[in-house]
């Protein structure tokens, strides 16, 4: 039953992941676009819950607050920087990206400290259910899971079934002409970006009970999204949602059974020392695996 509950966390990191990976797959797969500072939204969705949450003690208000705080952020952070960047080259969107990084952790360290923030489980979701003789597993993990599924069901019907989809993906190939058809490409860009400020907010509310709200929380998934991407394909949405699962289940498997695997041929010290470098790099030879057998993904988005 361990290897079950442990498969069921990967699944619940994977679909965390894949908020995350979703939105920046659309900002960088269509729009070009290398933003750094999207870990920085899941941040900040985080911290409007946890502060929401802690204020008035909503879960519905927490929800729609971190998902505020998000796009408000995406939205401004697209207005004012990102615009100015679709012409550029990567380089500048790094530089520019990382900036943002910079500023808005100096700015969440100047308003709430550096002490980390902990957000109480939700009262109807604060507790565990028999799946399986032997395996308990706590609700609020199954309602994770249940709502990434969801947000990825309706991101594909979005893409692939809706008007709004085809023009976004007509403009990641043919922009120019998009363009001449009389579509505002600025305007759909920047519809793309809101939408992937709200999924890293998403993603960001749906942890800040599990893990500590706090300042650079961003920085550790982000890397992990790049990962999956990087994994499921550049610009495949469904590339992302299937990179994450695999990127999810071999990082916890990894960091579950690991350490025990070498125990039979190790002492116990150096068993758990070596098991925890390799869990710590499990997903970027995954990821090195993937580059090799598959250089462009295992879902290759369409020219």
């Amino acid at each position: 039953m361990l290897f079950l509950e442990q498969l069921l966390n990967g699944v619940q990191l994977g679909v965390t992941l894949f908020l995350m990976a979703s939105g920046l797959t659309l900002i960088f797969g269509i729009m070009g676009v290398i933003n750094l500072a999207h870990g920085s939204l899941y941040m900040i969705g985080a911290y409007a819950s946890a502060l929401i949450a802690a204020a008035t003690g909503s879960v519905a208000l927490a929800l729609c607050g971190g998902l505020l705080a998000a796009g408000l952020a995406g939205f401004l952070i697209e207005f004012f920087v990102i615009r100015r960047l679709y012409q550029r080259g990567h380089l500048d969107q790094v530089l520019a990206t990382f900036a943002l990084i910079l500023i808005i952790n100096q700015s969440a360290t100047m308003l709430f400290g550096r002490q980390p923030l902990f957000v109480k489980m939700p009262d109807g979701l604060n507790g565990f259910v028999t799946l399986l003789p032997g395996l308990v597993y706590p609700i609020y993990r199954l309602g994770v899971i249940a709502v990434g599924l969801s947000v990825a069901c309706g991101l594909f019907l979005l893409i692939n079934e809706t008007r709004v989809g085809m023009l976004v993906r007509a403009g990641a190939t043919h922009r120019e002409m998009v363009r001449a058809l009389g579509v505002n490409i600025n305007r759909l860009y920047a519809m793309i970006f809101a939408l992937g400020a709200l999924l890293a907010g998403l993603a960001g509310v749906l942890a800040s009970p599990i893990i500590a709200v706090q300042v650079g929380m961003g920085e550790q998934v982000l890397i992990l999204a790049f990962v999956v991407v990087v994994i499921g394909g550049v610009g495949s949405v469904r590339g992302a949602f299937f990179g994450a699962l695999v990127a999810g289940i071999v990082d916890t498997m990894m960091r579950a059974f690991m350490p025990g695997l070498l125990r039979h041929v190790l002492s116990g010290p150096d068993a758990d020392a070596l098991g925890a470098g390799l869990a710590s790099v499990g997903v970027y030879l995954l990821m090195a695996l993937v580059l090799l057998l598959r250089p462009k993904g295992l879902f290759v988005r369409p020219a």
